[in-house]
């Protein structure tokens, strides 16, 4: 059984990306790229227990649309600023803390 080196909890059991998610400050919002193209720029996640990947992965699945992760900041083609603030407050992070 693997224990979390943070909170000292069993892995299945462990709450260090709950309490991290708690405690960001997310700001959405839009960008335009070369040839006009609108980007949904989603940044303030800055916690080394949360993966900005896998954070992306899964917007970019709900969402239907293309990105990447570029300086700790997560890139979404197109206009999400909506959905990505839905999808985030699913995703356990607080409404507080999304601006």
């Amino acid at each position: 059984m693997d224990i979390c080196p943070k909170c000292g909890l069993p892995k299945e059991a462990c709450i260090c990306e709950t309490l991290a998610k708690e405690k960001q400050r997310i700001q959405i919002q839009l960008a335009k790229k070369k040839y006009g193209k609108i980007v949904t720029v989603i940044s303030g996640i800055e916690d080394k227990s949360i993966d900005l990947e896998k954070i992306a992965k899964q917007l970019k699945s709900e969402l239907a649309c293309g990105g990447t992760v570029k300086k700790g900041k997560i890139e979404l083609q197109g206009e999400h600023m909506r959905q990505v603030k839905e999808k985030l407050l699913k995703m356990g992070f607080s409404a507080e803390a999304i601006k």
